[in-house]
Protein backbone atom coordinates (compact mmCIF):
# COMPACT_ATOMS: atom_id res chain seq x y z
CA UNK A 1 0.00 0.00 0.00
CA UNK A 2 2.67 2.51 1.08
CA UNK A 3 6.27 2.20 -0.06
CA UNK A 4 8.68 4.78 1.36
CA UNK A 5 12.23 4.65 0.01
CA UNK A 6 15.21 6.80 1.03
CA UNK A 7 12.99 9.66 2.24
CA UNK A 8 15.20 12.57 3.29
CA UNK A 9 14.13 16.03 4.36
CA UNK A 10 15.90 19.22 5.29
CA UNK A 11 14.72 22.62 6.50
CA UNK A 12 16.83 25.55 5.28
CA UNK A 13 19.61 23.09 4.56
CA UNK A 14 19.54 21.43 7.99
CA UNK A 15 18.94 17.64 7.67
CA UNK A 16 15.84 16.43 9.53
CA UNK A 17 15.20 13.00 7.95
CA UNK A 18 17.89 10.73 6.49
CA UNK A 19 17.09 7.84 4.11
CA UNK A 20 13.90 6.72 5.85
CA UNK A 21 12.47 3.54 4.29
CA UNK A 22 9.53 1.36 5.29
CA UNK A 23 6.45 -0.43 3.90
CA UNK A 24 2.86 -0.47 5.15
CA UNK A 25 0.72 -3.32 3.83
CA UNK A 26 -3.05 -3.26 3.29
CA UNK A 27 -5.00 -3.53 6.55
CA UNK A 28 -1.84 -3.29 8.65
CA UNK A 29 -1.05 -1.22 11.75
CA UNK A 30 2.44 0.24 11.40
CA UNK A 31 4.01 1.71 14.55
CA UNK A 32 6.59 4.51 14.45
CA UNK A 33 8.26 5.16 17.82
CA UNK A 34 11.03 7.37 19.13
CA UNK A 35 11.76 10.36 21.32
CA UNK A 36 10.65 13.92 20.67
CA UNK A 37 12.77 15.29 17.85
CA UNK A 38 13.47 11.85 16.38
CA UNK A 39 11.59 12.70 13.17
CA UNK A 40 8.35 10.73 13.68
CA UNK A 41 5.96 13.61 13.09
CA UNK A 42 8.13 15.05 10.31
CA UNK A 43 7.88 11.72 8.49
CA UNK A 44 4.09 11.94 8.64
CA UNK A 45 4.09 15.59 7.54
CA UNK A 46 6.39 14.71 4.65
CA UNK A 47 3.90 12.07 3.47
CA UNK A 48 1.09 14.64 3.77
CA UNK A 49 3.25 17.30 2.09
CA UNK A 50 2.63 19.67 5.00
CA UNK A 51 6.22 20.82 5.44
CA UNK A 52 7.26 24.01 7.25
CA UNK A 53 8.72 26.91 5.28
CA UNK A 54 12.11 26.12 3.82
CA UNK A 55 11.46 22.37 3.86
CA UNK A 56 12.42 20.11 0.99
CA UNK A 57 12.33 16.36 0.39
CA UNK A 58 14.06 13.74 -1.73
CA UNK A 59 13.35 10.04 -2.21
CA UNK A 60 10.06 8.33 -2.97
CA UNK A 61 6.76 7.87 -1.12
CA UNK A 62 4.52 5.62 -3.21
CA UNK A 63 0.79 5.51 -2.46
CA UNK A 64 -0.36 2.72 -4.75
CA UNK A 65 1.22 3.75 -8.04
CA UNK A 66 1.54 7.47 -7.22
CA UNK A 67 4.68 9.14 -5.86
CA UNK A 68 3.35 11.67 -3.34
CA UNK A 69 6.58 13.67 -3.43
CA UNK A 70 6.11 14.53 -7.11
CA UNK A 71 2.52 15.81 -6.88
CA UNK A 72 1.61 19.48 -7.17
CA UNK A 73 -0.17 21.22 -4.30
CA UNK A 74 -3.49 21.03 -6.17
CA UNK A 75 -3.04 17.29 -6.67
CA UNK A 76 -2.13 16.82 -2.99
CA UNK A 77 -5.29 18.66 -1.95
CA UNK A 78 -7.23 15.93 -3.72
CA UNK A 79 -5.26 13.28 -1.79
CA UNK A 80 -5.45 14.79 1.72
CA UNK A 81 -8.60 13.70 3.50
CA UNK A 82 -9.60 11.57 0.53
CA UNK A 83 -6.87 8.93 0.29
CA UNK A 84 -4.85 9.89 3.39
CA UNK A 85 -6.42 11.07 6.67
CA UNK A 86 -4.53 12.39 9.68
CA UNK A 87 -5.35 12.58 13.39
CA UNK A 88 -3.26 15.20 15.16
CA UNK A 89 -1.93 15.03 18.71
CA UNK A 90 -3.87 17.91 20.27
CA UNK A 91 -7.55 17.76 19.26
CA UNK A 92 -8.46 21.17 20.65
CA UNK A 93 -6.01 22.92 18.33
CA UNK A 94 -6.98 20.68 15.39
CA UNK A 95 -10.66 21.62 15.71
CA UNK A 96 -12.19 24.98 14.80
CA UNK A 97 -13.58 26.46 18.05
CA UNK A 98 -16.30 28.49 16.27
CA UNK A 99 -17.67 25.63 14.13
CA UNK A 100 -19.97 22.87 15.33
CA UNK A 101 -18.69 19.31 15.29
CA UNK A 102 -21.25 18.40 12.63
CA UNK A 103 -20.04 21.10 10.25
CA UNK A 104 -16.40 20.13 10.78
CA UNK A 105 -16.94 16.44 9.99
CA UNK A 106 -19.18 17.28 7.01
CA UNK A 107 -16.67 19.82 5.66
CA UNK A 108 -14.37 17.09 4.28
CA UNK A 109 -17.16 15.58 2.18
CA UNK A 110 -18.28 18.98 0.86
CA UNK A 111 -14.76 20.15 -0.06
CA UNK A 112 -14.06 16.96 -2.00
CA UNK A 113 -17.41 17.19 -3.77
CA UNK A 114 -18.67 13.88 -2.40
CA UNK A 115 -21.96 15.30 -1.10
CA UNK A 116 -24.08 18.42 -0.71
CA UNK A 117 -24.48 20.00 2.71
CA UNK A 118 -27.58 18.05 3.74
CA UNK A 119 -26.19 14.70 2.67
CA UNK A 120 -22.79 15.55 4.20
CA UNK A 121 -24.43 16.27 7.57
CA UNK A 122 -26.21 12.91 7.44
CA UNK A 123 -22.90 11.22 6.70
CA UNK A 124 -21.29 13.19 9.54
CA UNK A 125 -23.98 11.92 11.89
CA UNK A 126 -23.21 8.33 10.85
CA UNK A 127 -19.48 8.84 11.36
CA UNK A 128 -19.92 10.40 14.79
CA UNK A 129 -22.16 7.48 15.76
CA UNK A 130 -19.44 5.08 14.59
CA UNK A 131 -16.75 6.68 16.78
CA UNK A 132 -18.93 6.48 19.89
CA UNK A 133 -20.65 9.89 19.93
CA UNK A 134 -24.37 9.01 19.64
CA UNK A 135 -26.91 11.63 18.58
CA UNK A 136 -28.81 11.60 21.89
CA UNK A 137 -25.84 12.94 23.88
CA UNK A 138 -23.80 14.54 21.08
CA UNK A 139 -25.94 16.41 18.54
CA UNK A 140 -24.27 17.92 15.49
CA UNK A 141 -24.78 21.37 17.04
CA UNK A 142 -22.22 20.77 19.80
CA UNK A 143 -19.04 22.88 19.85
CA UNK A 144 -15.55 21.49 20.69
CA UNK A 145 -15.35 23.30 24.05
CA UNK A 146 -18.44 21.38 25.20
CA UNK A 147 -16.61 18.05 24.90
CA UNK A 148 -13.95 16.29 26.96
CA UNK A 149 -10.48 15.54 25.60
CA UNK A 150 -11.39 11.98 24.65
CA UNK A 151 -14.60 13.11 22.97
CA UNK A 152 -12.72 15.75 20.95
CA UNK A 153 -10.29 13.09 19.82
CA UNK A 154 -13.24 11.00 18.61
CA UNK A 155 -14.45 13.98 16.55
CA UNK A 156 -10.98 14.26 14.98
CA UNK A 157 -11.10 10.54 14.13
CA UNK A 158 -14.56 11.01 12.56
CA UNK A 159 -13.16 13.86 10.44
CA UNK A 160 -10.17 11.77 9.36
CA UNK A 161 -12.28 8.75 8.30
CA UNK A 162 -15.17 10.72 6.76
CA UNK A 163 -14.13 9.71 3.22
CA UNK A 164 -12.82 6.26 4.17
CA UNK A 165 -9.17 6.98 3.30
CA UNK A 166 -6.74 4.23 2.36
CA UNK A 167 -4.16 5.38 4.94
CA UNK A 168 -4.90 6.83 8.37
CA UNK A 169 -2.03 8.57 10.18
CA UNK A 170 -2.48 8.94 13.97
CA UNK A 171 0.13 11.24 15.53
CA UNK A 172 0.25 10.62 19.31
CA UNK A 173 -3.57 10.20 19.44
CA UNK A 174 -3.69 9.17 23.13
CA UNK A 175 -0.85 11.10 24.79
CA UNK A 176 -2.94 13.35 27.04
CA UNK A 177 -5.80 10.89 27.70
CA UNK A 178 -6.47 8.83 30.81
CA UNK A 179 -5.95 5.08 30.63
CA UNK A 180 -9.56 4.00 30.10
CA UNK A 181 -10.19 6.67 27.43
CA UNK A 182 -6.88 5.72 25.82
CA UNK A 183 -7.94 2.07 25.70
CA UNK A 184 -11.27 3.06 24.11
CA UNK A 185 -9.57 5.20 21.44
CA UNK A 186 -7.08 2.44 20.61
CA UNK A 187 -9.87 -0.14 20.37
CA UNK A 188 -11.78 2.24 18.08
CA UNK A 189 -8.77 2.70 15.78
CA UNK A 190 -8.13 -1.03 15.67
CA UNK A 191 -11.78 -1.70 14.83
CA UNK A 192 -11.75 0.89 12.04
CA UNK A 193 -8.68 -0.71 10.47
CA UNK A 194 -10.40 -4.10 10.43
CA UNK A 195 -13.78 -2.84 9.21
CA UNK A 196 -12.61 -0.34 6.60
CA UNK A 197 -9.55 -2.32 5.49
CA UNK A 198 -7.46 0.83 5.80
CA UNK A 199 -3.82 1.10 6.86
CA UNK A 200 -2.94 2.78 10.15
CA UNK A 201 0.35 4.54 10.81
CA UNK A 202 0.49 4.94 14.59
CA UNK A 203 3.06 7.47 15.83
CA UNK A 204 3.81 7.35 19.56
CA UNK A 205 6.56 7.38 22.18
CA UNK A 206 4.72 4.76 24.26
CA UNK A 207 6.13 1.30 23.58
CA UNK A 208 3.30 -0.41 25.45
CA UNK A 209 0.72 1.18 23.12
CA UNK A 210 2.37 -0.11 19.94
CA UNK A 211 3.03 -3.50 21.56
CA UNK A 212 -0.70 -4.16 21.65
CA UNK A 213 -1.57 -2.47 18.35
CA UNK A 214 1.10 -2.70 15.67
CA UNK A 215 1.91 -5.55 13.29
CA UNK A 216 5.14 -3.87 12.18
CA UNK A 217 7.29 -1.45 14.15
CA UNK A 218 10.03 1.05 13.24
CA UNK A 219 12.22 2.85 15.77
CA UNK A 220 13.51 6.32 14.85
CA UNK A 221 16.45 8.23 16.28
CA UNK A 222 17.76 11.57 15.04
CA UNK A 223 15.89 11.36 11.76
CA UNK A 224 16.88 7.78 10.93
CA UNK A 225 15.16 4.41 11.24
CA UNK A 226 17.58 2.45 13.44
CA UNK A 227 15.53 -0.76 13.71
CA UNK A 228 12.35 -2.17 12.25
CA UNK A 229 10.50 -5.45 11.83
CA UNK A 230 7.54 -7.45 13.13
CA UNK A 231 6.57 -6.06 16.53
CA UNK A 232 6.95 -9.26 18.56
CA UNK A 233 10.31 -10.05 16.95
CA UNK A 234 11.62 -6.52 17.55
CA UNK A 235 10.67 -6.59 21.24
CA UNK A 236 12.13 -10.04 21.73
CA UNK A 237 15.55 -9.11 20.33
CA UNK A 238 15.93 -5.29 20.47
CA UNK A 239 19.15 -5.45 18.51
CA UNK A 240 19.84 -1.70 18.52
CA UNK A 241 21.04 -0.07 21.79
CA UNK A 242 18.59 2.82 21.36
CA UNK A 243 15.62 0.43 21.31
CA UNK A 244 16.86 -1.08 24.56
CA UNK A 245 17.20 2.39 26.08
CA UNK A 246 13.59 3.23 25.18
CA UNK A 247 12.39 -0.04 26.69
CA UNK A 248 14.32 0.47 29.93
CA UNK A 249 13.06 4.05 30.23
CA UNK A 250 9.46 2.90 29.75
CA UNK A 251 9.57 0.86 32.94
CA UNK A 252 11.99 3.10 34.83
CA UNK A 253 11.47 3.28 38.60
CA UNK A 254 13.70 5.74 40.52
CA UNK A 255 15.41 4.51 43.67
CA UNK A 256 13.58 6.16 46.54
CA UNK A 257 12.78 5.70 50.21
CA UNK A 258 9.24 6.07 51.49
CA UNK A 259 8.70 9.35 53.33
CA UNK A 260 7.61 9.45 56.96
CA UNK A 261 4.03 10.46 57.82
CA UNK A 262 4.55 11.40 61.46
CA UNK A 263 4.08 15.13 60.90
CA UNK A 264 1.00 16.06 58.85
CA UNK A 265 1.68 18.83 56.33
CA UNK A 266 -1.57 18.98 54.31
CA UNK A 267 -4.93 17.81 55.59
CA UNK A 268 -8.13 17.68 53.54
CA UNK A 269 -11.18 17.03 55.71
CA UNK A 270 -14.62 16.23 54.18
CA UNK A 271 -14.07 18.60 51.23
CA UNK A 272 -17.20 19.34 49.14
CA UNK A 273 -17.26 21.34 45.90
CA UNK A 274 -20.55 21.99 44.08
CA UNK A 275 -21.12 23.73 40.75
CA UNK A 276 -24.43 25.38 39.83
CA UNK A 277 -26.31 23.97 36.85
CA UNK A 278 -29.09 25.29 34.64
CA UNK A 279 -32.65 25.09 35.88
CA UNK A 280 -34.61 22.18 34.41
CA UNK A 281 -37.76 24.33 34.37
CA UNK A 282 -38.98 27.86 35.05
CA UNK A 283 -40.21 27.08 38.56
CA UNK A 284 -37.82 24.27 39.35
CA UNK A 285 -34.70 24.94 41.43
CA UNK A 286 -31.27 24.36 39.93
CA UNK A 287 -29.74 21.12 41.16
CA UNK A 288 -26.00 21.61 41.81
CA UNK A 289 -23.44 19.25 40.35
CA UNK A 290 -21.17 17.78 43.02
CA UNK A 291 -17.63 17.56 41.62
CA UNK A 292 -15.96 16.68 44.95
CA UNK A 293 -17.92 14.72 47.54
CA UNK A 294 -16.59 14.53 51.12
CA UNK A 295 -12.96 13.85 50.23
CA UNK A 296 -10.51 13.40 53.11
CA UNK A 297 -6.80 12.58 53.15
CA UNK A 298 -3.47 13.70 54.61
CA UNK A 299 0.04 14.24 53.28
CA UNK A 300 2.98 13.99 55.67
CA UNK A 301 6.22 15.96 55.41
CA UNK A 302 8.52 14.37 52.87
CA UNK A 303 5.79 12.04 51.59
CA UNK A 304 4.78 11.51 47.96
CA UNK A 305 1.05 10.92 47.47
CA UNK A 306 -0.48 9.96 44.13
CA UNK A 307 -3.97 10.92 42.95
CA UNK A 308 -5.30 8.97 39.96
CA UNK A 309 -8.60 8.73 38.10
CA UNK A 310 -10.25 9.35 34.76
CA UNK A 311 -10.81 12.77 33.24
CA UNK A 312 -13.80 14.39 34.94
CA UNK A 313 -13.42 12.47 38.21
CA UNK A 314 -12.71 15.66 40.20
CA UNK A 315 -8.89 15.60 40.46
CA UNK A 316 -8.34 19.07 39.00
CA UNK A 317 -11.24 20.59 40.96
CA UNK A 318 -9.82 19.24 44.21
CA UNK A 319 -6.36 20.50 43.25
CA UNK A 320 -7.66 24.03 42.62
CA UNK A 321 -9.31 24.02 46.05
CA UNK A 322 -6.05 22.90 47.68
CA UNK A 323 -4.23 25.73 45.91
CA UNK A 324 -6.85 28.16 47.22
CA UNK A 325 -8.21 28.93 43.75
CA UNK A 326 -11.77 27.63 44.23
CA UNK A 327 -14.21 27.81 47.17
CA UNK A 328 -15.60 24.81 49.02
CA UNK A 329 -19.23 24.27 49.99
CA UNK A 330 -18.22 22.05 52.89
CA UNK A 331 -15.24 20.69 54.78
CA UNK A 332 -11.86 22.35 55.22
CA UNK A 333 -8.26 22.19 54.06
CA UNK A 334 -5.29 22.97 56.31
CA UNK A 335 -1.64 23.49 55.39
CA UNK A 336 0.85 23.07 58.22
CA UNK A 337 -1.99 23.55 60.71
CA UNK A 338 -3.42 26.73 59.12
CA UNK A 339 -6.75 26.72 57.29
CA UNK A 340 -6.73 27.49 53.57
CA UNK A 341 -9.60 29.82 52.74
CA UNK A 342 -10.41 28.27 49.38
CA UNK A 343 -11.47 30.86 46.84
CA UNK A 344 -9.75 33.69 48.71
CA UNK A 345 -6.24 35.12 48.41
CA UNK A 346 -3.83 32.88 50.29
CA UNK A 347 -1.53 34.70 52.75
CA UNK A 348 2.03 35.07 51.48
CA UNK A 349 3.57 33.01 54.28
CA UNK A 350 1.30 30.07 53.35
CA UNK A 351 1.82 30.46 49.61
CA UNK A 352 5.56 30.18 50.24
CA UNK A 353 5.02 26.66 51.62
CA UNK A 354 3.19 25.31 48.55
CA UNK A 355 4.04 25.59 44.85
CA UNK A 356 2.68 23.94 41.71
CA UNK A 357 4.06 22.46 38.46
CA UNK A 358 1.52 22.40 35.63
CA UNK A 359 1.07 19.91 32.79
CA UNK A 360 2.01 22.31 29.99
CA UNK A 361 5.10 24.30 31.05
CA UNK A 362 5.12 26.38 27.87
CA UNK A 363 1.54 27.50 28.46
CA UNK A 364 2.34 28.50 32.06
CA UNK A 365 5.24 30.78 31.09
CA UNK A 366 5.25 34.29 29.65
CA UNK A 367 7.13 33.88 26.34
CA UNK A 368 8.29 37.52 26.47
CA UNK A 369 10.27 37.00 29.66
CA UNK A 370 13.72 35.50 29.96
CA UNK A 371 14.14 32.34 32.01
CA UNK A 372 15.73 34.24 34.91
CA UNK A 373 12.60 36.31 35.38
CA UNK A 374 10.33 33.28 34.91
CA UNK A 375 12.09 31.30 37.62
CA UNK A 376 12.05 34.30 39.98
CA UNK A 377 8.34 34.94 39.35
CA UNK A 378 7.14 33.54 42.75
CA UNK A 379 9.02 36.34 44.50
CA UNK A 380 6.47 38.88 43.23
CA UNK A 381 4.47 38.06 46.38
CA UNK A 382 7.40 38.83 48.65
CA UNK A 383 10.22 41.28 49.08
CA UNK A 384 12.66 40.69 46.23
CA UNK A 385 15.93 39.42 47.78
CA UNK A 386 19.19 41.13 46.90
CA UNK A 387 20.76 37.85 45.79
CA UNK A 388 17.96 36.91 43.39
CA UNK A 389 20.38 36.20 40.55
CA UNK A 390 22.34 33.76 42.70
CA UNK A 391 19.15 31.98 43.79
CA UNK A 392 17.96 31.63 40.20
CA UNK A 393 21.32 30.17 39.19
CA UNK A 394 21.23 27.69 42.08
CA UNK A 395 17.67 26.63 41.23
CA UNK A 396 18.61 26.05 37.58
CA UNK A 397 21.68 24.06 38.59
CA UNK A 398 19.61 21.86 40.90
CA UNK A 399 17.36 20.82 38.02
CA UNK A 400 20.29 20.03 35.71
CA UNK A 401 20.49 23.26 33.73
CA UNK A 402 23.24 25.89 33.57
CA UNK A 403 23.00 29.24 35.40
CA UNK A 404 23.70 30.90 32.02
CA UNK A 405 20.34 29.58 30.79
CA UNK A 406 18.72 32.39 32.78
CA UNK A 407 19.50 34.72 29.86
CA UNK A 408 17.58 32.64 27.29
CA UNK A 409 13.91 32.62 26.32
CA UNK A 410 11.58 29.69 26.92
CA UNK A 411 11.17 28.88 23.21
CA UNK A 412 14.87 28.00 23.06
CA UNK A 413 14.34 24.86 25.19
CA UNK A 414 12.93 21.39 24.58
CA UNK A 415 9.82 20.07 26.35
CA UNK A 416 11.86 18.27 29.00
CA UNK A 417 14.02 21.34 29.64
CA UNK A 418 10.91 23.51 29.99
CA UNK A 419 9.57 21.12 32.60
CA UNK A 420 12.89 21.40 34.47
CA UNK A 421 12.50 25.20 34.40
CA UNK A 422 8.96 24.83 35.79
CA UNK A 423 10.34 22.69 38.63
CA UNK A 424 13.08 25.28 39.27
CA UNK A 425 10.40 27.99 39.54
CA UNK A 426 8.53 25.89 42.11
CA UNK A 427 11.74 25.04 43.97
CA UNK A 428 13.16 28.54 44.34
CA UNK A 429 10.81 29.35 47.24
CA UNK A 430 11.98 26.23 49.13
CA UNK A 431 8.39 25.03 49.63
CA UNK A 432 7.35 22.14 51.84
CA UNK A 433 4.82 20.81 49.29
CA UNK A 434 4.84 20.76 45.49
CA UNK A 435 1.65 19.91 43.60
CA UNK A 436 2.51 18.20 40.28
CA UNK A 437 -0.48 18.26 37.94
CA UNK A 438 0.20 15.81 35.06
CA UNK A 439 3.78 17.08 35.12
CA UNK A 440 5.25 14.35 32.88
CA UNK A 441 2.26 13.19 30.81
CA UNK A 442 3.37 14.89 27.58
CA UNK A 443 7.05 13.87 27.79
CA UNK A 444 8.65 11.00 25.92
CA UNK A 445 9.88 8.02 27.90
CA UNK A 446 13.56 8.89 28.30
CA UNK A 447 12.89 12.51 29.28
CA UNK A 448 10.16 11.30 31.64
CA UNK A 449 12.64 8.94 33.32
CA UNK A 450 15.08 11.85 33.78
CA UNK A 451 12.39 14.07 35.32
CA UNK A 452 11.29 11.29 37.70
CA UNK A 453 14.91 10.81 38.84
CA UNK A 454 15.20 14.59 39.31
CA UNK A 455 12.03 14.76 41.42
CA UNK A 456 13.21 11.83 43.54
CA UNK A 457 16.62 13.44 44.16
CA UNK A 458 15.09 16.84 45.02
CA UNK A 459 12.70 15.19 47.43
CA UNK A 460 15.57 13.47 49.23
CA UNK A 461 17.71 16.63 49.27
CA UNK A 462 15.07 19.05 50.53
CA UNK A 463 12.52 16.86 52.33
CA UNK A 464 9.83 17.85 49.83
CA UNK A 465 6.32 16.43 49.89
CA UNK A 466 4.55 15.79 46.57
CA UNK A 467 0.91 15.60 45.57
CA UNK A 468 1.37 13.80 42.25
CA UNK A 469 -1.70 13.94 40.00
CA UNK A 470 -1.55 11.77 36.90
CA UNK A 471 -3.45 9.41 34.66
CA UNK A 472 -0.25 7.45 33.95
CA UNK A 473 -0.34 4.57 36.41
CA UNK A 474 3.22 3.52 35.64
CA UNK A 475 4.50 6.96 36.67
CA UNK A 476 2.41 7.00 39.84
CA UNK A 477 3.69 3.57 40.80
CA UNK A 478 7.28 4.72 40.23
CA UNK A 479 7.31 7.85 42.36
CA UNK A 480 4.66 7.71 45.11
CA UNK A 481 4.45 6.13 48.57
CA UNK A 482 0.66 6.06 48.77
CA UNK A 483 -2.06 6.44 46.17
CA UNK A 484 -5.66 7.65 46.15
CA UNK A 485 -8.07 6.46 43.45
CA UNK A 486 -10.81 8.96 42.63
CA UNK A 487 -14.07 8.32 40.80
CA UNK A 488 -17.07 10.64 40.40
CA UNK A 489 -15.76 13.03 43.03
CA UNK A 490 -15.08 10.39 45.69
CA UNK A 491 -12.03 8.47 46.89
CA UNK A 492 -12.94 4.85 46.21
CA UNK A 493 -9.64 3.24 47.23
CA UNK A 494 -6.46 4.26 49.03
CA UNK A 495 -3.40 2.62 50.48
CA UNK A 496 0.29 2.11 49.93
CA UNK A 497 1.15 2.24 46.25
CA UNK A 498 2.40 -1.31 45.91
CA UNK A 499 -0.57 -2.72 47.84
CA UNK A 500 -3.12 -0.93 45.65
CA UNK A 501 -1.39 -1.91 42.41
CA UNK A 502 -0.65 -5.49 43.41
CA UNK A 503 -4.06 -6.28 44.92
CA UNK A 504 -6.68 -3.66 44.00
CA UNK A 505 -9.99 -4.15 45.83
CA UNK A 506 -12.37 -1.71 44.14
CA UNK A 507 -13.69 -2.67 40.67
CA UNK A 508 -12.84 0.79 39.35
CA UNK A 509 -9.19 0.43 40.36
CA UNK A 510 -9.12 -2.98 38.73
CA UNK A 511 -10.60 -1.43 35.59
CA UNK A 512 -7.92 1.30 35.49
CA UNK A 513 -5.09 -1.19 35.86
CA UNK A 514 -6.59 -3.56 33.29
CA UNK A 515 -6.91 -0.69 30.78
CA UNK A 516 -3.22 0.21 31.03
CA UNK A 517 -1.24 -1.03 28.01
CA UNK A 518 1.50 -3.58 28.69
CA UNK A 519 4.28 -5.30 26.81
CA UNK A 520 3.52 -9.06 26.88
CA UNK A 521 5.71 -10.88 29.40
CA UNK A 522 6.26 -13.79 27.02
CA UNK A 523 8.34 -11.57 24.71
CA UNK A 524 11.98 -12.22 25.57
CA UNK A 525 15.01 -10.38 24.32
CA UNK A 526 18.13 -12.08 23.01
CA UNK A 527 19.61 -12.29 26.52
CA UNK A 528 16.63 -14.33 27.73
CA UNK A 529 15.13 -11.56 29.86
CA UNK A 530 11.37 -11.18 30.12
CA UNK A 531 9.70 -8.09 28.77
CA UNK A 532 8.24 -6.37 31.82
CA UNK A 533 4.64 -5.20 32.09
CA UNK A 534 4.84 -1.40 32.26
CA UNK A 535 2.25 -1.28 35.05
Amino acid sequence: MIRVRNLSMSIHGVPVLRDVSFDIERGQVFGLVGESGSGKSMTALALMRLLPGGGGTTGRAMLGGIDLLTLSEAQMCAVRGNRIGMIFQEPMTALNPVQTIGDQVAETLVIHGRAGRSEALRAARARLDRVGLPAAQFPLSRFPHELSGGQRQRVCIAMAIALRPELLIADEPTTALDVTTQAQILDLLKGLVEEEQMDLMLITHDLAVVAGMANQLAVMQKGEVVEQGPTADLFRHMRHPYTRQLFEASGHHPDSTAGARNDTLLKVDEAIRDYPQRRSGLLRPAIPFRAVNRVSFEIGRGESLGLVGESGCGKSTLTRAILGLEPLQGGKITLDGEAIQAGQAMPAHMRRKMQVVFQDPYGSFNPRWKVGRLVAEPFHLFDRPADIGKRVGEALSEVGLAPEDAQKYIHEFSGGQRQRIAIARALIMRPALIVLDEAVSALDVRVRAQILDLLTNLRAAHGLAYLFISHDLNVVRAITDRVLVMKAGEIVEHGTTETVFAAPHHPYTQQLIAASPVIPVEWRDERGQHGRPLV
